[in-house]
């Protein structure tokens, strides 16, 4: 196991039918875990299709008061806005409470688990500084996570999460600046900005652009 994953974590991998001591009591008020996060909730493209399709809006509105681009290992992704007042995640209502929940990012659904990639498939560890309450209560993963459609998230979630790394390569290796940039700003495009159908399904839509994409990516 890796020696970094050891220090924040309890040096335990779990999988989708583990027990894990991560629930905490419907968070009774307390929203720690929504504060001071910087620009550290990147959101993939399921993120943000359900983001726009349950708050009816568009993708540039989100940007301007919701989301903000930035730069991530070469490439422009998405990331939660924190309330330059209050330095707590903008989706947080008046009383304290994730006005999204039902469609939050993956990050917030995992929170206080993390994710570990390999060699395409995905487990879970438990971050020990993760969150504040004490003595949380066991729950099987699946359930914590409370994903729909789980098994189409799980291969979507190493899919893009592989995609990412071999573009990041790609990136890298690239010594012009202005194929950098169309690389970026075409990647960003395609999965971020151009508008999925609401009526249709998220996943087949991603692996049509995924696939157009690995298609002309040199081999």
């Amino acid at each position: 196991m890796n020696k970094n994953l050891e220090e924040i974590s309890d040096g335990k991998r779990y999988g989708l039918h583990d027990m894990v001591r991560a629930a905490c009591n419907d968070c009774e008020g307390c929203h720690s875990c929504c504060e001071d996060m910087g620009d550290s909730i990147l959101l993939d493209p399921l993120d943000v299709y359900l983001l726009q399709k349950n708050l009816k809006t568009k993708i540039e509105t989100l940007i301007e008061k919701k989301i903000e681009l930035r730069m991530v290992d070469g490439l422009i992704l998405p990331n939660l806005m924190m309330d330059e007042k209050t330095n707590c995640c903008v989706f947080l209502n008046e009383e304290g409470r994730c006005s999204i929940h039902a469609f939050r990012p993956g990050i917030c659904r995992l929170f206080p688990l993390g994710r570990i990639y390999e060699d395409g498939n995905l487990a879970y560890f438990l971050q020990r500084e993760g969150c504040v309450k004490e003595n949380r209560s066991k729950v099987k993963v699946s359930k914590w996570l409370d994903t729909p459609e789980l098994k189409k998230n799980q291969k979507f979630l190493v899919d893009w999460h592989d995609f990412r790394k071999e573009m990041e390569k790609i990136v890298q290796e690239t010594s012009d600046e202005n194929t950098v940039k169309t690389i970026t700003m075409f990647l960003l495009h395609t999965f971020f900005l151009q508008p999925y159908d609401e009526n249709a399904d998220f996943y087949e839509q991603f692996y049509e652009r995924l696939g157009r994409i690995q298609s002309v990516l040199p081999r």
